[in-house]
């Protein structure tokens, strides 16, 4: 895909520069998501062409991975790249800076606690429990 400049948050928005495609990242990483389906009943309620869009996207840019559920070989299920795992910093830190500055937003206070005073070891954890879940 050409760039549009050759600044570095120019070129992450090229990738995961709407809305729509950071949710589907959100549900791999925090909510265990994997299937059409399942993005598809997230609170959002994202129209089935916009999720269809989106799934296709980042999978061209190579931030998700389609494969054949191994329970039932009819459907496709989604699961992150090493790039797409390579995003759960900057989810964490959208998570910290929006209850930051909305302190009724729903998030767990333990999880906005361990991001910001243990992060290392809460990136480490989702992360193996990611792989485990793609195993």
């Amino acid at each position: 895909m050409p760039r549009r400049s050759d600044c570095p948050i120019s070129n992450a928005l090229d990738f995961v520069g709407d809305k729509w495609s950071l949710l589907i990242l959100r549900d791999l990483i925090f909510f265990n998501k994997h299937s059409y389906l399942e993005f598809l009943n997230s609170p959002e309620k994202m129209a089935t062409n916009i999720l269809s869009s989106r799934l296709e996207k980042l999978e061209k840019d190579g931030l998700i991975a389609k494969r054949v559920d191994p329970n039932d070989r009819r459907k496709k299920v989604y699961e992150l790249t090493p790039a797409g795992k390579d995003m759960l910093p900057i989810m964490l830190e959208m998570i910290v800076w929006s209850s930051k500055y909305d302190p009724n937003i729903d998030t767990p206070k333990k999880l906005i606690k361990r991001a910001k005073n243990d992060r290392e070891n809460l990136i480490r954890e989702l992360l193996a429990r990611i792989e485990g879940e793609q195993n």
